[in-house]
């Protein structure tokens, strides 16, 4: 299963030839994996709060393959490659219509809001990843 949101590309997003600046993905994916989370049952700011722990992107790999334009809709497609004690790989696409734009690759860590250290991913948050796990391919 993948969880997927909509994201309208605004003037904002662009560069002066209208075209997607490639920075933006960043953004895309995180307010994606946001969403991937709340979807899931969890808030940043609940994990955070009660649970002292924070979600920090380690490593992103980024294959830009398409060119994205102001004023198109794109889906930002998240699926889990794989979770381990303290941290877990996602795979998140930009998708127009039928057509891959943007393809990531993101190693994400679980860290204690107290030292700033790798901590082990809680296994509720674990479990809930199990339905949206992909085979690496």
């Amino acid at each position: 299963m993948k969880h997927s949101i909509d994201i309208r590309v605004y003037y904002e997003d662009t560069d002066a030839g209208g075209i997607v600046y490639h920075s933006q993905y960043l953004n895309f994916a995180e307010r994606a994996r946001t969403e991937f989370l709340r979807n899931i049952g969890f808030q940043c700011s609940d994990i955070h709060d009660r649970l002292g722990l924070l979600f920090v992107v380690r490593k992103i790999e980024i294959d830009y393959i398409k060119t994205a334009y102001l004023d198109d809709l794109l889906h930002i497609e998240t699926t889990v490659f794989e979770t381990k004690n303290s941290s877990f790989i996602m795979h998140q696409r930009a998708v127009r219509g039928d057509e891959v734009v943007a393809d990531m690759k993101v190693i994400i860590v679980c860290v204690d809001t107290k030292h700033y250290k790798p901590a082990r991913l809680p296994k509720n948050i674990k479990d809930a990843f199990q339905s949206y796990l992909e085979t690496v391919k």
